[in-house]
Order: C-alpha cells, then structure tokens, then sequence
C-alpha cells in the first residue's frame, strides 16, 4: 500500500492514534529505546531518574507516585497532588527522598533558561527546547501554590487532541506542571506554549 511507500501507519492500524505523527522508522527506533528502558528496570533496579515517555500509561505511573508518598505519610491520596521543580540537570544519578525524576519532556512555544531557571523566549526558528529534569514532589493540595509559575499542559504528541479513554482519561493529555516564569500565565497561554512527551520527528 501507499503507506508502506511513504513509512507511514495506516489511519485504522490504532497505532496512528498516538505515535502516527512518527515516520514508521522514527517509531521504531523509540520503541526499542522504550523497550531498553524497561528492561533495565526489570533487571538492574528501579531508575533514578524516569524517562517519563517511555510509558504506555504516564497516569498510572504519576498514581503511582502519589500512592508511595500516600502510604509513607499515611496521608489520604485524594488530599495529594503533584507539585513540581524544576532541576538544571539533563540527568540525575541519585532517588529523591520522596516523589520521582523524570526526564524526556519537550517545551513548544517557548525554552528553558538555567541561569533564570524560568520559561523565557524561544530562540528564532528553534520550535522545541528539550526540558532538564523535573522533580515530582506530591504535597497537600492546599500547599501548592501556582504564584509565579505557568501552569502548563503535557500532551503525549503535538496534535494535542485526544479522546477520552475507557479509564476517565485523555488519550492525548497526560497532566498539568508548574513551570517558574517572570511573565505573567497570559504570556504563555497566547503562544501555546506546551510540554509535550514526543516529537513529530
């Protein structure tokens, strides 16, 4: 077919729906680089920094999260959510003594000043910025403050459009993260700036 001609997945192949933007080569590639994550975990140990990606279903492991943090303080999960910050690092070789690292996110519509350790301009025609690590902190919902910060959306891939799935969630969307900024939310909201999990490429 047409599609193998142009290493394209098929529109019905299911497939399409989250990696289809990927040329087929691309998706492979990622694939096997999800597949050494995964293995590493199950025979080395648990990483300590997560490739966040590299997940099927980011929810479960973002539960996941909150669920050891839940148990370690005996705290209810539904008074938890996940405060974030922001680490000038690429990698980290070091467990956090509560939450997770995680790596492998992408800024559209804006970049990562280390110096500022804020969002700031994209460079001219530079469209994604890779982020340094994150540090997942799950704290009481009431303590998190947004002060200062872009509340900025995580999708799986640039279409950022998804549909709901059989669990009560996005295909597409996976969560909100806190991003320090010195401009106003607005800023950002008007140029669609985003986080997002994979590249088109």
């Amino acid at each position: 077919s047409s599609y193998h001609w142009e290493a394209e997945f098929p529109q019905s192949s299911g497939i399409n729906a989250e990696y289809g933007l990927k040329p087929l080569g691309s998706y492979v590639n990622d694939l096997v680089a999800r597949l050494k994550f995964l293995r590493a975990w199950f025979d080395e140990d648990k990483p300590t920094c997560f490739w966040i990606s590299a997940f099927y279903f980011n929810q479960a492991f973002l539960t996941g999260v909150k669920q050891n943090y839940a148990r370690r303080y005996t705290i209810p999960i539904d008074k938890l959510d996940l405060d974030f910050e922001v680490l000038p690092c690429e990698d980290i070789d070091t467990h956090p003594e509560d939450g997770a690292y995680v790596r492998g996110l992408f800024l559209e519509g804006a970049r990562w000043d280390n110096k500022k350790m804020s969002l700031t301009e994209s460079y001219p025609k530079i469209l994604y910025d890779t982020m340094p690590v994150i540090w997942l902190k799950p704290a009481i919902k009431a303590e998190i403050s947004t002060e200062g910060k872009y509340v900025s959306p995580v999708y799986k891939t640039s279409a950022r459009q998804g549909q709901l799935s059989t669990t009560g969630h996005s295909t597409n969307f996976v969560l909100a993260i806190n991003i320090p900024t010195l401009k106003p939310q607005k800023h950002w909201v008007l140029r669609g700036t985003c986080l997002l999990c994979s590249l088109d490429d």
